[in-house]
Parts: C-alpha cells; sequence; structure tokens
C-alpha cells in the first residue's frame, strides 16, 4: 500500500490521503482493522506536515471510515469496510470526469489517454505484487 502526493491537483494534501485511504478501503487491500501508517511515518514519507496527517484522520473518523485509538493508532473501523457499488461508481466518475478534463484542456486525444491509463494500471499492478 502505497501513498501518492500530487501537489498540482488542486486537492488539498488531506483530501488525497483520504481519497487513497478509502480507495484502499473499496478495493479491499484495507480491510476492517488494518492499521494505517503512523502519522509521523506517513507525514515523513510524504513530506507533508504531521498536522496533514492529522486531519486526513480525523475526517475519516468523522465519516466512519477510521477508527482513531488513543495511543494504538488509526485503524479501519467496522462500518468503514466497504463502499457500495453505487459509491464507488459515483468515486470513479468524478475521477474520470476529472481526467477527461484535463486532458481536454492539454489538447490530448482520447486514445493518448487511455494508453496512459492502461500503463499506469500496469504499474500499479506490478507494484502491488
Amino acid at each position: 500500500m502505497r501513498f501518492h502526493i500530487n501537489p498540482s491537483s488542486g486537492l488539498p494534501v488531506y483530501r488525497q490521503i483520504m481519497d487513497q485511504v478509502r480507495y484502499y478501503v473499496a478495493s479491499g487491500v484495507l480491510a476492517t482493522g488494518s492499521r494505517l501508517p503512523s502519522i509521523r511515518s506517513l507525514a515523513r514519507n510524504l513530506a507533508v506536515n504531521p498536522s496533514t496527517i492529522v486531519k486526513a484522520y480525523t475526517e475519516l473518523e468523522h465519516e466512519g471510515t477510521v477508527d482513531n485509538r488513543q495511543g494504538l493508532g488509526a485503524f479501519i473501523a467496522a462500518n468503514g469496510s466497504r463502499m457500495s457499488t453505487r459509491e464507488q461508481r459515483e468515486a470513479l466518475a468524478r475521477l474520470a470526469r476529472q481526467l477527461w478534463v484535463e486532458a481536454a484542456q492539454l489538447g490530448a486525444d482520447s486514445k493518448l489517454v487511455e494508453e496512459i491509463l492502461e500503463a499506469e494500471r500496469k504499474k500499479i499492478d506490478h507494484d502491488d505484487r
């Protein structure tokens, strides 16, 4: 499981972290009870302020995805174990819309976008092995 930050995405870093945790939960990479990286280690790995990680984990706790346990860390909550198919579809539609808008702004054609998507999927599949 890897977290990535895109400084030019326009999305706040804490939201990028939240989205990635939700993705890992929805995909089954993080199951109920799984421990998230510590605040310090994730902040160090991403080169961000620890308060950014605290904000992400706190927001995830408020929505019921994460259970923050004092002195033990952050864990995936029982009710945060999976997104519904509808929620998955909505999240993917938002991401797809953002990608196509940005591709159009760059003047990229659909074939190039599809090639890049496939190449990135292969990289992720390879990294997860």
